[in-house]
């Protein structure tokens, strides 16, 4: 069940890492848009974050602790925000936060959250260690 939303910061936690347009095929009949797509455009935002910060490919292996707060409809801007929270040998923790403008311009909500983990992987699709920040 949704929260009430009183506990819901007033700005996004990380960096934006995408906006798009929700459009009616991405919806179900009632007009709240599916949360799978919401879901999918999370891991785009985290697979960019993910593959700036390894300078290369990146996998998603993994999504930990997802909360869907509220519902996005047609015609709002599902803006992604990413912050990286952990980077270990070939893997990264990246919170990602889903927040929509109402009606494209209107209020912004926190809809969704979530942690993602991406593994860095090189050509043949094994794993490989993330640069250090910087020796890029």
């Amino acid at each position: 069940m949704p929260s009430s939303g009183s506990d819901i910061p007033a700005s996004p936690r990380g960096e934006l890492a995408t906006r798009t347009l929700t459009m009616p095929a991405d919806a179900n009949p009632s007009g709240d848009i599916f949360g799978g797509w919401v879901l999918s455009q999370m891991d785009i935002a985290g697979g960019i974050t993910a593959g700036a910060r390894a300078a290369g490919r990146v996998a998603t292996v993994a999504i930990d602790a997802m909360t869907f707060h509220r519902p996005v409809f047609v015609g709002d801007v599902l803006c992604t925000y990413a912050d990286i929270i952990r980077v270990g040998r070939s893997s990264m923790a990246i919170h990602i936060e889903a927040w929509a403008l109402r009606g494209r311009m209107g209020e912004r909500v926190k809809v969704t959250e979530g942690t993602f983990t991406f593994v860095a992987i090189d050509e043949a699709g094994k794993p490989r260690p993330v640069p250090e920040q910087g020796a890029r």
